[in-house]
């Protein structure tokens, strides 16, 4: 396990340079440039060619992006164009609601997913298992940013039950910061939720039919005992690989629904960089966001181990 561990870390960095490579060169391609955006109405030729020059935009791609990436190496994250201010500063002040956030659409596709993908499964073709299909597929049909739309409207605008706008830090008011994030966990993990509860069934009906479990049935053990001990575990092992893959969308999904609150998280800052063409900005956010993907997949793999012992990568790959 140990040999897998250093195997995955030293495959994350030509990862993470690939998908920082790839955005730069589609950043710099694109028309216009941050000079641009900064002066504005008041462009004039004599600034934009000193800005250039001191930003390095005047130098090839590979140049710049050489540039860029050694000062990553060397920990420097750089500074913003617009606000002056280091960039892993900026991030390092946003990721705490992001983080929390996705860690609430996880946990809300988790207490939500895992019982109604079981149920279903050990009562097929009943009354619960076609109301939590149905629900789970008009969950799937439904966007995110659609079904946050219909939120912030319904509870937030109509009923006011809740508030749609502005973000309370967990450290000044718990139950202020969460009240603030129900409505965009909903929003964010509804049609995640959806998809697993569909997957957990699915292997769910698939596992009960083993012969094992069938086993634990006929030396008559509890049926509780048989589903929650024997079948669950094995049931879960595809479901954990696809809760691995949605932490990728949950970020994704993050940067609309963080926007639609108005919350200052990671996505409102990487659209805000993308908007103003700060490279520095849009670069540190596109390697947050693959580094909280890759740990996310590196702790699936740690739970494949919990779930199935038999799992041993040294072993497999000797």
């Amino acid at each position: 396990m140990r040999e897998y561990l250093i195997k995955r870390l030293f495959l994350m960095i030509p990862t993470f340079i690939g998908i920082t490579l790839v955005v730069y060169s589609v950043l710099l391609m694109l028309p216009g440039d941050p000079v641009d955006v900064l002066l504005g109405q008041e462009y004039d030729e004599q600034i934009a060619a000193k800005l250039r020059a001191e930003w390095g935009l005047d130098d090839p791609i590979i140049v710049q992006y050489g540039k860029w990436l050694w000062h990553i190496v060397q920990g420097d994250w750089g500074r913003s164009m617009f606000s002056r201010k280091p960039v892993f500063d900026e991030i390092l002040a946003k990721l705490p609601l992001t983080l929390q956030l996705i860690a609430m659409a996880l946990f809300f596709e988790i207490i939500v997913s895992v019982p109604a993908g079981v149920i279903s499964a050990v009562k097929p073709y009943t009354w619960w298992d076609y109301g939590a299909s149905t629900l789970a597929l008009i969950g799937v049909s439904i966007p995110s940013f659609f079904l946050g739309i219909l939120l912030f409207l319904t509870f937030g605008l109509w009923l006011g039950w809740l508030p749609v706008q502005g973000y309370v830090p967990l450290s000044e008011s718990i139950s202020a910061n969460l009240r603030h994030l129900i409505l965009p966990t909903i929003a964010l993990g509804v049609a995640r939720t959806a998809i697993l509860t569909r997957l957990i069934r699915g292997s769910m009906l698939e596992v009960i039919r083993q012969e094992y479990v069938m086993t634990a049935r006929s030396k008559g053990l509890a049926e509780g005992i048989v589903i929650n001990k024997h079948a669950l575990k094995n049931a879960l092992i595809p479901a954990v690989t696809v809760l691995g893959l949605q932490v990728g969308f949950l970020v994704g999904g993050a940067i609309i629904i963080e926007k639609l609150f108005a919350l200052p998280g990671i996505g409102s800052y990487g659209i805000d960089a993308i908007t103003n063409r700060d490279y520095p900005q849009v670069l540190g956010f596109i390697l947050i966001s693959a580094l909280v993907f890759q740990f996310a997949n590196l702790c699936v793999d740690f739970v494949y181990c919990f779930l199935d012992p038999r799992i041993r990568y040294g072993k497999a790959e000797a």
